[in-house]
């Protein structure tokens, strides 16, 4: 814990902590276990709004808000109060309780989705909330096939590992039987081309559909995907591709699961991405935004797909499941997007975002592709052709680490099949100065690795 304060010698201020960074770094280096994912070399003692600090007082612009959750920044005034009033009143109860905040979330909800989705209920992470809609899907066609993307990321539990083709498979032994994969809509990377040189996706999902009408056994529950595939590299779903993929599913009973952990509440322009295509999901997931960096997750559906499930056996019960302190974020987080009308500025930002990303495209030729919507957006980096021992995700590293340094934490996507991509999302509450100044950073590192190639 804090005890002290001074100010260090770039006149920012300093925090004294319990343990110094050697003692924390020790500590952990000897107990905690390496969960396959790289440890980035900076201990942050505390964040505020769009930024994380330093034991030194440095700041870091939050680029990623966190594991792309912290839609309202870090530590905001309304969130810390109702955390404290509510753990104060209610915090927990057996999940046969009913709760006021969990009864008040449902009803908000519901209220700001499409009609036909007034059936919630509430856990804590993506994982745990498309396992759950996977086996609603399951319980309520009596089938047990699921299609995911093949650069898809949906979880590494269970049925979600299963629907995960992006990372995470190997060392596991056999994934949950029944798991059919699909071309990914990639438009900077796909082969499937008009004679213009255009992305033709429209042969493509053909193509999709005639290898899942070869490999069914007949028994098709479920079509998972996200409308903008986040870790699989900031793709973003063709306009009318989502609308076909409805009526593909349609055609075959399928019901059609929506993962938007990522992309709901607001932050790409609209309250929900699928919103831009007039589509209406079966099933809605969601996490990390509705909780806005505390473990909230959703599950949305229809009243005949819940009575449906519920008569097919459907049981989900999990130690958090309904649980009333994370209900009352929820509550907090929704009615916050919709009274500062956050999707509107997620749109507006986003605009400014991108006509960032392009500038930096124009000037550094191994951004090869910027993608994506509102504030959830990518740039793909590719190694220049006379540079054969260099890769875009080696390159695209060395910027990342120099944006670090220079005080801009942002996320690189460094899957097999891809090239190093920056994924970028910025809090939905970021200001103009603030977006400005961190893509003023990204400019900087830039240059540097540029340089030194």
């Amino acid at each position: 814990m804090p005890h002290a304060t001074n100010e260090n010698g770039n006149g920012a201020t300093a925090t004294a902590y319990r343990q110094s960074d050697d003692q924390v770094w020790a500590k952990a280096t000897a107990n905690l276990m390496n969960i396959g994912v790289p440890v980035t070399p900076v201990l942050i003692r505390r964040a505020q709004g769009t930024s994380l600090f330093d034991s030194n007082g440095k700041e870091i612009l939050d680029f990623t808000s966190g594991q792309m959750s912290s839609i309202l920044g870090h530590a905001h005034p309304e969130i810390k109060e109702v955390v404290s009033t509510q753990f104060g009143q209610l915090d927990h109860l057996l999940s046969s309780f009913i709760s006021e905040p969990v009864a008040d979330l449902a009803q908000l909800l519901c209220s700001l989705t499409p009609e036909s989705l007034d059936k919630t209920f509430f856990l804590n992470t993506g994982s745990e909330t498309n396992e759950a809609a996977l086996k609603i899907a399951k319980c309520a066609t009596g089938k047990f096939e699921v299609i995911a993307f093949a650069a898809s990321f949906h979880g590494l539990t269970g049925a979600s590992a299963a629907a995960t083709f992006s990372a995470g498979r190997r060392g596991n032994g056999p994934v949950m039987p029944g798991q059919l994969t699909f071309p990914t809509p990639n438009a900077f990377r796909s082969p499937f081309r008009k004679p213009d040189g255009s992305y033709d996706w429209e042969t493509e999902m053909t193509f999709g559909w005639d290898l899942i009408d070869r490999q069914t056994v007949g028994s098709l529950a479920a079509f998972i995907a996200e409308p903008i595939l986040s870790t699989g590299g900031i793709l973003e779903l063709p306009v009318g591709y989502l609308k076909r993929l409805s009526e593909e599913c349609k055609k075959r009973g399928i019901l059609l699961i929506l993962d938007e952990a990522q992309t709901g509440v607001g932050r790409t322009g609209t309250m929900w991405a699928f919103e831009r295509d007039g589509v209406v999901p079966d099933i809605l997931t969601l996490s990390k935004t509705i909780g806005a960096g505390l473990p909230l997750g959703a599950v949305v559906t229809t009243t005949p797909i819940a009575k449906a499930a519920r008569e097919g056996g459907f049981l989900y019960l999990t130690t958090h499941v309904n649980d009333p302190l994370p209900a009352a974020v929820g509550v907090k987080v929704l009615e916050i997007v919709v009274r500062d009308n956050l999707p509107a500025r997620a749109a507006a930002l986003g605009k400014v975002l991108r006509t960032g990303l392009l500038a930096l495209q124009s000037k550094y030729p191994i951004i090869g592709d910027v993608r994506g919507r509102g504030l959830l957006q990518g740039i793909e980096i590719v190694a220049p052709p006379a540079k054969s021992n260099l890769t875009g995700d080696k390159i695209g590293a060395k910027v990342a680490d120099l944006a670090m340094e220079l005080g801009l934490s942002c996320n690189i996507v460094n899957l097999d099949g891809f090239a190093g991509v920056f994924r970028i999302a910025p809090p939905l509450t970021i200001s103009d100065e603030d977006l400005a100044k961190g893509l003023e950073i990204l400019d900087k590192a830039f240059q540097n690795v540029v340089a030194d190639l």
